[in-house]
């Protein structure tokens, strides 16, 4: 019923979306994937466009992150992590990027995030040009389509109209560890409004990044306190991070691993990432954890098997995504800095 659903939903898309998409692949741009619309109907395609307040700001942020992107393909897995971390906590607000004593980039669950020098120089030069126009949230989601495009995922519309929120609490940060059954993280995911389906495409995104050792010992090494490793791992894979990984972490070394070691460096949006599920050589349990549900269990083996119905079904989760819980109309405000309230 579910999958019914969605196609009919993405039929009418189709037909609603035509006329664009046509321009834009006549115009030589990249052809953009249809995407269902954000939960608030408040968000609209050329928003600023529309209001005419900063109508070139998508090309401002396309050159800004493809300059980035040239000279660091990391910054797509960054954008990716930063967007998830806002979007997933309080709504797309942009309250991820606050500084403070106590903020959300504090929060532990929160360490390691990057990409705030991308999201500074975008907005700097968007207020040199357009002043006090467009706001952090609506860049931070610009700038993730854009890095995602540039790495091989589908150039999908982004509806705009978000404001940013004003306040940021390491307390709010709810995300869950990545050791939890995929039932656990499916009711996480419901909780937020998103579905089995967007679950088990949202965390394709884990086809590119790093992960810090701590949160991979226990499979490696006594998994659900039984002092052994996670059976699901393969053998291969379990001797190759327990090199890269010690039993005991001294001081503050906590090592990075490839979260798909078939990327690497090259950070690349494929569909790998669903094919080490099938082949038991998923690096977090989360994600490994999919191979047992039902409903992503045959995700699974749909996106193993067709990368473009993947980069379909990913261009419209992630829009999905980015509509949770926006400030709009006179709600937030337009942030002058976006690590700052005005």
């Amino acid at each position: 019923m579910l999958k019914m659903e969605r196609e009919g939903v993405l039929l009418l898309f189709l037909v609603v979306f035509a006329l664009e998409l046509k321009s834009l692949h006549m115009g030589g741009g990249a052809q953009a994937a249809v995407t269902l619309p954000p939960e608030d109907k408040s968000l609209t395609r050329h928003f600023y466009k529309k209001h005419n307040t900063c109508a070139n700001v998508e090309a401002f942020v396309l050159h800004q992150v493809t300059l980035f992107w040239l000279k660091d393909k990391s910054i797509t897995a960054k954008l990716l992590k930063l967007l998830y971390s806002d979007c997933m906590v309080n709504g797309c607000d942009a309250s991820i990027l606050l500084d403070g004593p106590n903020s959300e980039k504090t929060a532990p669950q929160n360490s390691g995030l990057g990409g705030f020098e991308v999201i500074d120089k975008i907005k700097f030069v968007i207020e040199d040009r357009c002043p006090g126009a467009v706001s952090c949230a609506d860049i931070l989601n610009l700038a993730t389509r854009d890095a995602l495009h540039l790495a091989g995922a589908p150039s999908y519309p982004v509806f705009l109209g978000r404001r940013d929120g004003m306040q940021s609490y390491a307390a709010w940060v709810d995300l869950p560890s990545p050791s939890i059954s995929w039932e656990s993280t499916l009711a996480y995911f419901q909780s937020k409004d998103l579905d089995v389906q967007d679950l088990a495409t949202l965390l394709g995104a884990h086809t590119m990044g790093k992960t810090n050792c701590s949160y991979i010992l226990d499979r490696l090494y006594k998994f659900n306190n039984t002092g052994k490793p996670d059976r699901t791992l393969s053998k291969p894979v379990l001797q190759d991070l327990r090199k890269q990984c010690p039993r005991q972490l001294h001081g503050q070394s906590n090592p990075l691993v490839y979260l798909n070691p078939d990327n690497g460096r090259d950070y690349k949006f494929t569909n790998t990432y669903y094919s080490r599920i099938l082949a038991s050589e998923s690096i977090l349990a989360v994600d490994q954890q999919l191979r047992f549900g039902g409903d992503t269990y045959q995700l699974v083996k749909e996106y193993a098997g067709s990368f473009e119905n993947f980069r379909k079904q990913f261009a419209l989760s992630i829009s999905r995504m980015g509509g949770l819980k926006v400030l709009t109309g006179n709600k937030g405000e337009i942030r002058r800095h976006c690590r700052f309230p005005n």
